[in-house]
C-alpha cells in the first residue's frame, strides 16, 4: 500500500526494529485521523488489500471473542 510506504519512509530514521515501533506510529495517526481519512485510506485499497485488512480484522475479533468465551466458561462458580 502506497500510504504504508510512505509511512515508513517518512519515519524510517527513527524506527528501532521493535514492533513497538509500528504500534506507537499507528496509535498516534488513528488519534488524529477523522472517520472520512480511514474510510478514504480504505478506498484507495486495492482488492487484496482490503481482503487482508477485512480478514485479520475477522480473524483477531473471533479469536477475542473466543477468548471470552473461554473466561466465562472458566469462571469459578458464585455462591449466594
Amino acid at each position: 500500500m502506497e500510504f504504508v510506504d510512505k509511512l515508513f519512509e517518512f519515519y524510517r530514521d527513527r524506527l528501532t526494529g521493535e514492533e513497538e515501533d509500528a504500534e506507537i506510529i499507528v496509535a498516534s495517526l488513528l488519534g488524529e485521523m477523522e472517520r472520512e481519512d480511514v474510510l478514504d485510506l480504505i478506498q484507495e485499497m486495492d482488492d487484496e488489500e482490503l481482503y487482508g485488512l477485512i480478514g485479520f480484522y475477522l480473524i483477531k475479533s473471533l479469536k477475542a471473542r473466543i477468548a471470552k468465551e473461554e473466561l466465562n466458561e472458566n469462571e469459578l462458580p458464585k455462591f449466594h
